[in-house]
């Protein structure tokens, strides 16, 4: 996404100079989200980014994996030869986690790209015990694919509760429910010792029949080609771009899940492993490209997934907010239920306030909620907190008055 964007972002800010995009895949450049949802489904059978490279005037080079910069001669070493470049914009993205030891057993998976995808279509239409390892996002996708195929799931999560490492405790808790709900079973403060042909073994000794096993324990950033290259990485492994997306070799940017960027906004540097920063970053880096002086790079953070049966979004960053506002129940409905567990399952959401203005908000099935809440966070409107805690009533308007 990062790459594609940024040639079709300087093709539409005008810019005339030779393109070139390099990716190590043998495939057409394509769109991630649809991997873990219609492509692994088998509703699809690719998402291929919907751009004539050709008419735009921009070279693919396939199947050529990036091993290193020589930003003193301005060129790439690839597995194919060196690529000159006069501005070079790094945009390589981030490698899923491992789990140690399984790299290269058949039955282990990641998903990630779309022969991913591919391979584990092929799992879910042979109907395989699975075991996910990790309950964060790409887990309860792959886990909510994988009951719809008829799949007998078990997630196995290290810590208290699903979604750790983006959510606290209290708000995440309800969602270990939706597992059960679907016919998963959820191992909470499980730890993987080893995997086996056909099974996980735990620390605590229990062995999972697995006929498959998802890796999803998080991801990092894809910059271990940029070793000696002169360029900045932070301590987790992202490019330290600047508020443009400048690295620190001048005419080199980074972009997407690659790059981490200070944010006024929030008040720290922030690296965001989201589709939506893939899509946005690479406006400012070809308007900086182009001479066009754009604002510093900011944008408010935004997430979806689909799990479970529940739309859910996310926008904004929370860590820093000092209010917890809830808007809605999360609770079961006790009243009759239907046999559609998506319109039976209760709409709720979550602002986060740091001093009085809205700076982050989790919404599960109330998308109008996260619509007004991105554009309340932008604006930084302070808000009357008993009235954004009803949810009859529109978040926008919870917005005190000019001077109230």
């Amino acid at each position: 996404m990062a790459g594609v964007q940024t040639a079709v972002a300087l093709r539409d800010q005008g810019f005339t100079g030779a393109v070139t995009l390099v990716g190590d895949e043998p495939h057409q450049p394509y769109d991630r989200p649809p991997l873990s949802k219609a492509v692994l489904l088998g509703k699809a059978d690719g998402s291929a980014f919907d751009v004539d490279f050709d008419a735009l005037g921009v070279t693919l080079l396939l199947e050529r994996e990036v091993t290193g910069l020589r930003a003193s001669d301005h060129q790439l070493d690839t597995t194919q030869g060196p690529v000159a470049y006069d501005v070079l914009v790094v945009a390589t993205g981030a490698r899923p986690v491992t789990l140690p030891g399984s790299e290269h057993l058949p039955d282990v998976h990641l998903l990630r790209t779309l022969d991913d995808a591919t391979r584990l279509r092929a799992v879910l239409a042979a109907q395989h015990d699975v075991v996910v390892v990790g309950a964060g996002w790409i887990g309860a996708e792959f886990a909510t694919a994988a009951r719809e195929a008829g799949c007998a799931v078990t997630v196995v999560e290290a810590t208290g509760q699903p979604l750790a490492g983006a959510l606290p405790a209290g708000i995440a808790a309800p969602m270990a429910d939706w597992y059960a709900d679907s016919g998963a079973e959820l191992l909470t403060h499980a730890r993987v010792s080893r995997v086996e042909p056909g099974a996980v073994v735990l620390e605590s000794g229990r062995r999972l029949t697995a006929g498959a096993v998802l890796v999803g324990i998080g991801a990092r950033p894809a910059t271990g080609w940029l070793a000696g290259s002169g360029i900045e990485l932070g301590a987790d492994g992202s490019v330290t771009a600047d508020a443009w997306l400048r690295s620190s070799l001048p005419g080199v940017y980074a972009v997407g899940d690659c790059a981490s960027f200070p944010s006024r906004r929030y008040g720290e540097r922030l690296l965001i492993h989201h589709w939506d920063n893939a899509l946005q970053g690479p406006r400012t880096v070809a308007a900086d490209i182009v001479g066009e002086a754009p604002p510093a790079y900011d944008p408010v953070p935004y997430f979806w997934s689909e799990q479970f049966g529940r739309f859910v979004q996310y926008a904004g960053h929370h860590p820093a907010a000092d209010t917890l506002i809830r808007r809605g129940d999360p609770s079961p409905d006790p009243g009759p239920g239907t046999t559609d567990g998506a319109s039976a399952a209760p709409a709720w959401s979550v602002c986060w306030l740091r001093e009085g203005r809205l700076v982050a908000l989790l919404a599960v099935g109330r998308p109008r909620d996260l619509a007004q809440g991105r554009k309340l966070i932008e604006s930084g409107a302070p808000l009357d907190p008993v009235r954004a805690a009803d949810p009859g009533i529109p978040l926008k308007a919870s917005v005190l008055p000019a001077g109230g």
